[in-house]
């Protein structure tokens, strides 16, 4: 049984362009997963799927295999990271019970121990994917939506008088990690269903990084969280 990291990264970013490479907190992003996959040691092969001949160097130079470029119909705006994850462990040649750990490029607030765990969730489970998840911050049950008329309304008024601690809490993907089974990831399963399981963290370390203002407060964040002695430069990477 092999297990895999597959870190997808595209080249042609437009809300952050070079957004892969882009320095955050001193390094290119992409470099934090690599580290973090490469200090969890649950990994025979960390990979990284581009396009770009830039990212293909920089991933190599932090210890990363590009043993194929991706092909440039899957390195879109609209291509599914299952089909991504499928083209990947096609090429490197999957066999039955390997295993694969989708690791985004953006995640610099990833652990180690975030990815050990999830193995250990998804082995224990037998389920075919375990998913990096988090809460959201404020009830979805009390979302508000402004008409043309420019008025509030609430998407469910039976909860207007119902407190914010009665609710039920509610989790959105962290945008950090999908393990599954390489035979899920190749029949094209649904990572976020019932043939999934979660693996939870922290609000502070989930930041989903898509516009430059998103970038501003995931970096803001990760300076914070070094100066409050909540993590460091190596344990924020390992």
């Amino acid at each position: 049984m092999t297990t895999v990291a597959v870190i997808p990264a595209r080249g042609g970013s437009k809300r952050i362009p070079g957004k892969n490479t882009k320095l955050f907190s001193g390094k290119p992003i992409i470099g934090w997963s690599i580290e973090a996959a490469a200090r969890a040691e649950c990994f025979d092969r960390i990979v990284v799927s581009t396009d770009c001949a830039r990212i293909a160097e920089i991933a190599c130079a932090f210890g990363a295999e590009v043993p194929f470029m991706r092909p440039v119909e899957l390195a879109d705006d609209h291509a599914p990271t299952i089909s991504v994850m499928k083209h990947a462990l096609s090429s490197l040649g999957w066999e039955a019970g390997d295993l694969a750990c989708c690791i985004y490029a953006t995640a610099p607030f990833l652990l180690a121990d975030d990815l050990a765990l999830g193995l250990e969730t998804l082995r224990t489970s037998k389920a075919d994917f375990a998913v990096s998840v988090t809460t959201f911050p404020y009830p979805i049950q009390r979302a508000l939506r402004i008409s043309a008329e420019r008025r509030l309304a609430m998407f469910d008024p039976q909860n207007y008088l119902v407190r914010s601690q009665d609710l039920e809490e509610t989790y959105h993907d962290a945008a950090q990690f999908y393990w599954g089974t390489a035979e899920a990831f190749v029949a094209s399963r649904a990572i976020l269903g019932e043939g999934t399981v979660p693996v939870e963290i922290p609000r502070h370390r989930a930041q989903d990084i898509d516009t430059p203002e998103d970038w501003i407060q995931a970096e803001a964040m990760h300076t914070a969280l070094i100066n409050l002695g909540m993590g460091n430069a190596h344990r924020l990477s390992c």
